[in-house]
């Protein structure tokens, strides 16, 4: 049983899918006042009515100080903090959305995980710019499945922000004895490792799909990781960010753990089924299928080889056979495996 907090953090929580349902859960669960707003009102009514989310979290009974939002517009003005929890391909048009509602000094948060579409630019980035600098900003991140969240298993994840104080405040609200929250002001490494993971797990799934088993699952995960410090260096993120939950964490259970839809959709089409196939199987968003051509455009911008993520690309988005993309990545030249940043960068 968490304690009380020491100072209430009401919370909107804005995207009523299962994972934006399971930080309201955990906020709410140490004592804040938290209101839950989707944008299919049919299952906003039925979660007032059985006070939990039976469509993503069925049977996980809702806390007292969750409850649901039907007007949205009096959820925003009214709002001392918004964490939105919508796909990446909705992101800026919720943004928009909200802006002429907020009050001033409203501080945001989002759990979304992936690139602006279309331009291939971070989510804080266009955060900043539709919402002006009045509002303090973070991103939350790390290896979290919502369902386990929900079911207060024990759990680390990130939250980053430049603001300091806003930092410090959403991690306490979301601290708790199962649920443990770090800090950082890696806004950029944070965000690189939420979305490069995406499209590392469906490369992953893809080799399980074909049988190919456990030694090059390894050797995705560990090449896929240069291909992030790669980036990540490129950038200007750093380097120990994405040795933390946000990097090297988070793209361990995504590629690793069939509870992630990345990895789902890679299953799918490593056993034979089209892309598009692949996709209605899974039937729920799969960021990594938007990001991984931002990823690539990013990477080739910045002169970065990126091997595993352009071969993913090949896979969904032009009709290559899979294992024809995993003979390509063994037909590469060979060379030195490196380690350090300097010589990741160049590799």
């Amino acid at each position: 049983m968490s304690q009380a907090p020491t100072e209430l953090f009401p919370t909107l929580v804005i995207g009523a899918g299962a994972w934006g349902t399971a930080l309201a859960i955990a906020i709410s669960r140490n004592g804040h006042d938290v209101m839950l707003w989707g944008r299919d009102p049919q299952q906003l009514l039925a979660m007032q009515a059985t006070h939990s989310n039976e469509r993503y979290l069925s049977g996980l009974p809702f806390p007292k100080s969750l409850t649901i939002c039907c007007d949205f517009e009096v959820a925003v003005r009214s709002a001392k903090h918004i964490l939105v929890s919508v796909p990446s391909t909705a992101f800026s048009e919720m943004l928009s959305k909200i802006k002429p509602l907020m009050t001033d000094n409203t501080p945001l948060s989002w759990a979304t995980k992936g690139l602006t579409p279309d331009t291939g630019r971070f989510l804080y980035d266009t955060a900043a710019e539709i919402l002006g600098d009045s509002h303090p900003l973070a991103v939350i991140s790390g290896p979290s499945f919502a369902a386990e969240v929900a079911q207060d298993l024990p759990t680390a994840i990130t939250v980053a922000s430049p603001n300091s104080s806003f930092n410090q405040a959403l991690a306490s609200a979301l601290h708790s004895p199962t649920l443990r929250v770090y800090t950082s002001t890696d806004v950029l490494g944070v965000q690189i490792g939420g979305t490069v993971k995406n499209v590392l797990a469906i490369s992953a799934g893809i080799s399980d799909g074909l049988g190919y088993g456990a030694n090059a699952r390894a050797a995705l995960i560990t090449r896929g990781m240069t291909e992030i410090l790669r980036l990540a260096a490129s950038l200007g993120a750093k380097t120990e960010t994405m040795f933390g939950l946000s990097g090297i964490g988070d793209l361990i259970l995504t590629c690793t753990d069939n509870q992630s839809r990345n990895r789902q959709l890679g299953l799918a089409i490593g056993r034979g089924l089209t892309v598009p196939q692949a996709v209605a199987e899974v039937g729920k968003t799969v960021e990594g299928m938007y990001a991984a051509r931002e990823v690539l455009i990013r990477a080739q911008q910045a002169g970065v080889e990126m091997p595993i993520v352009e071969q993913v690309c090949k896979i969904l988005f032009e009709g290559y056979d899979p294992r024809a993309s995993v003979q390509e990545l063994l037909c590469r030249e060979q060379k030195a495996e490196t380690s350090t940043p300097t010589q990741i960068s160049n590799n």
